[in-house]
């Protein structure tokens, strides 16, 4: 399969071709995938079967997680999601996700529901790079996934305010 990868700020094909009006920032979505008796801070996959980290660039700003949970074990598990730093490793963990309910099947976390980390909807860092991360949460399970989505951005500009 071909990969694109590309700096340019992306523009509707249609309307405006004096490129007056502001393109705003392209969402993007990365699946993900981890154990549901996950250690503290341990890196996501992308999938069941592609075992590579998911990591984010420098900048990006996650809107929502959707995800679908099937943990086992435990008196009704929770889930933790996070990030390390890239390149220092400095972890971050449940800043994503603090507590998700483990056995919630296809779940939506955005800034406005009660399980949205500190660090959801906003520049998890400015320097470096972000492996996302996945653990249980204080009612830890044994077993199980959790699987989903992460829509992000990176803002055009290049920095977020507020």
């Amino acid at each position: 399969m071909a990969t694109s990868t590309t700096q340019s700020i992306w523009r509707s094909g249609g309307g405006d071709t004096t490129k007056t009006a502001y393109a705003g920032s392209m969402l993007m979505v990365a699946d993900f995938y981890f154990s549901g008796a996950a250690v503290a801070s341990t890196a996501v996959q992308k999938s069941s079967t592609d075992t590579a980290a998911v990591v984010l660039p420098m900048g990006a700003i996650v809107t929502s997680i959707q995800t679908n949970a099937a943990i086992t074990g435990g008196t009704t598990p929770t889930f933790d999601m996070g990030f390390n730093l890239y390149t220092a490793g400095t972890a971050s963990p449940g800043t994503l996700i603090n507590e998700g309910l483990g056995t919630t099947a296809k779940a939506s976390v955005n800034w406005e529901t009660s399980t949205a980390g500190t660090s959801l909807g906003a520049v998890m860092s400015a320097t470096d790079m972000v492996k996302v991360t996945g653990s249980v949460g204080a009612s830890a399970g044994t077993g199980g996934t959790v699987a989903g989505r992460i829509f992000y951005y990176v803002p055009t500009n290049g920095s977020y305010t507020a």
